[in-house]
């Protein structure tokens, strides 16, 4: 079976065909356009979602209208309102398309429904959240220890293109600079 998605679940999760089949019936294929939202902030969402194509980023708007970007998604991630989900409340955060996009979308009381009869379901979502956490702390050991420009530089390195996809001022959100910085810094490393 050639399917990156089903590659990628296995290389990571080392998932069998059959677990796949059923998570593949779970999911609903979802393609969004640039700036379209798969989660709005102040809105309960109960989905999580696979991004398998495109740029997403998770994002709060403060009562001062600044954006505050706090992760940028490239495929192959996982992505939802998860403290929105399980707590059932509103998202404090939107999850919107920086570019056209595919997610596949699973409804997360479903996905927990088959996880309490399924063991591969419930393993796979143990270590889902496993990779997750990982990832999360990597981030956050980054943003303390790195300066700005190797903020940037690992930035562009996960996603190299980045400066012809998205704006400078979303960049610099990102990173926790002023955009005015962000161009100081790409003006250095010319």
């Amino acid at each position: 079976m050639k399917n990156p998605s089903f590659e990628f679940l296995t290389s990571k999760f080392d998932i069998s065909l059959e677990t796949f089949l059923i998570l593949k019936d779970l999911a609903s294929k979802k393609d969004l356009k640039k700036g379209e939202a798969m989660v709005k902030q102040g809105v309960k969402s109960n989905k999580i979602a696979f991004l398998t194509s495109g740029l997403m980023r998770a994002y709060a708007k403060l009562e001062s209208g600044k954006e505050i970007t706090k992760n940028i998604f490239s495929p192959i991630s996982f992505l939802g309102a998860f403290s929105s989900i399980v707590n059932d409340e509103p998202s404090q955060l939107s999850y919107e398309a920086l570019v056209d996009s595919r997610v596949y979308e699973v409804d997360f009381e479903e996905f927990i429904k088959i996880s309490k009869t399924n063991i591969a379901i419930s393993n796979l979502y143990n270590r889902v959240l496993e990779y997750v956490f990982v990832i999360y702390e990597n981030k956050q050991l980054e943003n303390m220890s790195l300066n700005a420009t190797d903020r940037y530089l690992s930035l562009k390195k996960s996603i190299p293109n980045i400066d012809n996809l998205i704006p400078q001022y979303q960049i610099a959100s990102y990173l926790n600079i002023s955009p005015v910085q962000l161009s100081r810094i790409r003006k250095s490393l010319r």
